[in-house]
C-alpha cells in the first residue's frame, strides 16, 4: 500500500493505544513516521521497531507536548529527520473522570494542559512547515455527545477540540492546509484497562448504547486517520468524524 508514499508524519502520544495504531498504519501506507512520546521511551521504541520491522520508517521522539520548548523540539526533530512534515495527529491526551464537588485546580489544568494546550501548540510549531496538501488531524470523543457523568473537565477538553478544529480550519484553509477532529467512542487500550474501564459496568453502558455491539480496537480508529491524512479526504476540512460504532 502507498496511500502516503513520501509523506512525513509526526503522531503525538505514540507510545501505545491508538496513537502507536495509527503511526504503525501510517507507516504500512508509506509515510515515513515520528513517535513521539512523553514517557514510555520503551513503548515509543516498540513502535517504531514494529515499524521499521515491517520495511518502513520510523524514529522516537521524546518531548512534553504542554510545553512549548518541548512542542517546538518535537517538530524540529521531525524535520531534521526526515526533511519534511506533511501530517500532524494530535493524538496526546490525558483523562481523569470526577464529580463536580472533586474537581480541582490540579485536575483541570492537568487535561487542558496536555488536551488543549498541547494540541495548540504542536500546531502551532508544525504550521510552519505544512504545505499545500497536508492534513491535521485531531483526536477528539464522542464524550462530546454523549456528556458522561462525572467527565465535565475531560468532556469541556474534547469540545475546545472540536472548536479549535473548526476555527483552524478557517484559518489555514487559504494555505490548502486541512483540519479535521477524529472523535474515537470507548477503546480497548491499555490506558482504558488501568483506568478500570474495560470489564466494568461503564463498559457494559458502552456496549449497550453502541448500535454495532462493542467496544472499539485502535485498529478501528488507525483506518479512519489513514484516510483522513491521505488524498482520498481531500475535501473534507473542519469536519467532526466520530468514530464510536454508532453511539450518539
Amino acid at each position: 500500500m502507498s496511500k502516503l508514499k513520501g509523506k512525513v508524519a509526526l503522531v503525538t502520544g505514540a507510545s501505545k493505544g491508538i496513537g502507536a495504531a495509527i503511526a504503525k498504519s501510517l507507516a504500512a501506507e508509506g509515510a515515513s513516521v515520528v513517535v513521539n512520546y512523553a514517557s514510555s521511551k520503551t513503548g515509543a521504541e516498540g513502535v517504531v521497531a514494529a515499524i521499521n520491522g515491517a520495511g518502513g520508517k520510523a524514529v522516537a521522539v521524546q518531548g512534553d507536548v504542554s510545553k512549548a520548548t518541548d512542542a517546538q523540539a518535537i517538530v524540529d526533530a521531525a524535520v531534521k529527520a526526515f526533511g519534511r512534515l506533511d501530517i500532524l495527529v494530535n493524538n496526546s491526551g490525558v483523562y481523569e473522570f470526577a464529580p463536580l464537588e472533586e474537581i480541582t485546580e490540579e485536575h483541570y489544568h492537568k487535561q487542558f494542559n496536555v488536551n488543549v494546550l498541547g494540541l495548540l501548540l504542536t500546531t502551532q510549531a508544525a504550521a510552519k512547515h505544512l504545505g499545500e496538501g497536508a492534513s491535521i488531524i485531531n483526536i477528539g470523543s464522542v464524550v462530546t455527545r454523549i456528556m458522561p457523568t462525572g467527565g465535565a473537565v475531560y468532556t469541556a477538553t474534547k469540545g475546545a477540540v472540536d472548536a479549535i478544529t473548526g476555527v483552524l480550519s478557517r484559518e489555514l484553509g487559504p494555505r490548502k492546509i486541512r483540519v479535521n477532529a477524529l472523535n474515537p467512542g470507548m477503546i480497548e487500550t491499555e490506558g482504558t484497562h488501568s483506568a478500570g474501564f474495560i470489564g466494568s459496568d461503564f463498559e457494559s453502558w458502552a456496549v449497550s448504547q453502541t448500535p454495532l455491539g462493542r467496544i472499539g480496537q485502535p485498529n478501528d480508529i488507525a483506518s479512519i486517520a489513514v484516510f483522513l491524512a491521505s488524498d482520498d479526504s481531500y475535501w473534507l476540512t473542519g469536519e467532526h468524524l466520530y468514530a464510536g460504532g454508532g453511539v450518539r
